[in-house]
């Protein structure tokens, strides 16, 4: 049975080959007519510091991008992102409170605390047999509700040194945009070379069948909701480094913010097929159509707008046939 499993996702994997690639393609060739575009309206956005702008602006979205590609791909969703990384930005910023000396353990329990809440999405989802959308909604009203408990305005601060985490560059180049890009390199490598991402892109495309296989489904499960709460934990501390504190909504644009790099990176919304290349050139995508939208300038509410009508053109572009 086993034996079966393994010989036949390559196999599919390697039919799907050509559609992965189409959808990167179109997700570069975006860029480049954004670019062009960009390039026409102003002469400043086509410079090399405008780009490094744009990289390091993609941080923030990246992070939390990577964590929800990771739950779509099993055929599931979390909607607790925004309200996770509120909720941990606060506690963040709160309990260092300027306080050099407790930068290192507040951001390390702040990481485990993130990763906590995401196993207790997973177990809830896999006890409960709940669609994960209602779950993690739950859990995101749950989280915001603790947050405004916390504070009702901006809270706490960051001693000297802390913003290097956001504005950090070596020969003008982000850190932090950077640490990302290696991190998406290493999930990418590990999602495509290893039996535990195979097995992710298994439970996706065909959860029935997963279990039949003998796969551990429960478990990995449980494991990508833990990698999203980790993921949100260091977006918490990115955006605490970012602003100086910690804000009762900073992550409320996320939970939409989070999906659009994943979808209109060509990952399906139902599960098993995508990958988190493609979301990170989604995020790429992402901010710098922000950038030119701000060229041109166009107000933050409009730019949510345009967000939510990449989501339903690129699910329209990129939706799935009937299955055989």
């Amino acid at each position: 049975m086993s034996i079966t499993a393994t010989t036949a996702l390559p196999r599919n994997r390697a039919r799907r080959l050509p559609e992965q690639v189409l959808r990167l393609g179109i997700v570069v060739l975006l860029i480049v007519v954004i670019t062009v575009l960009g390039c026409l309206v102003s002469d400043r956005f086509g410079t090399l510091n405008n780009f490094l702008n744009v990289y390091e602006q993609s941080t923030d979205l990246a992070l939390v991008a990577l964590g929800q590609t990771l739950t779509i791909l099993t055929g599931g969703i979390d909607l607790s992102v925004g309200s996770m990384i509120s909720l941990l930005s606060v506690l963040t910023s709160g309990i260092i409170n300027s306080n050099g000396d407790l930068v290192l353990p507040v951001c390390a329990g702040i990481i485990v605390l993130g990763m906590v809440i995401g196993l207790i999405n997973g177990i809830a989802i896999v006890m409960l047999r709940v669609h994960p959308l209602i779950v993690t909604l739950g859990t995101g009203a749950v989280l915001q509700g603790l947050a405004l408990l916390y504070t009702m305005a901006p809270a706490g601060g960051v001693p000297d040194g802390f913003d290097f985490l956001a504005y950090g560059r070596i020969a003008d180049i982000s850190v932090g945009a950077t640490i990302v890009l290696l991190v998406y390199l290493l999930a990418s490598f590990l999602m495509r070379r290893t039996a535990t991402g195979r097995n992710i892109y298994a439970i996706g495309d065909d959860r029935h069948a997963a279990v039949l296989l003998g796969l551990p489904v429960k478990r990995l499960t449980m494991l990508v909701y833990t990698l999203s709460g980790l993921l949100c934990a260091m977006t918490a501390i990115y955006l605490v480094a970012r602003f100086g504190s910690g804000q009762p909504y900073a992550g409320a644009n996320y939970t939409l913010a989070s999906v659009t790099p994943v979808v209109v990176g060509g990952t399906m919304l139902s599960g098993g097929r995508g990958g988190v290349i493609g979301t990170l050139l989604g995020a790429y995508l992402i901010a710098l159509l922000n950038d030119f939208l701000n060229f041109l300038h166009v107000s933050t509410e409009i730019q949510l707008v345009v967000q939510g009508l990449i989501i339903m053109l690129a699910v329209s572009a990129y939706r799935e046939g009937k299955r055989g």
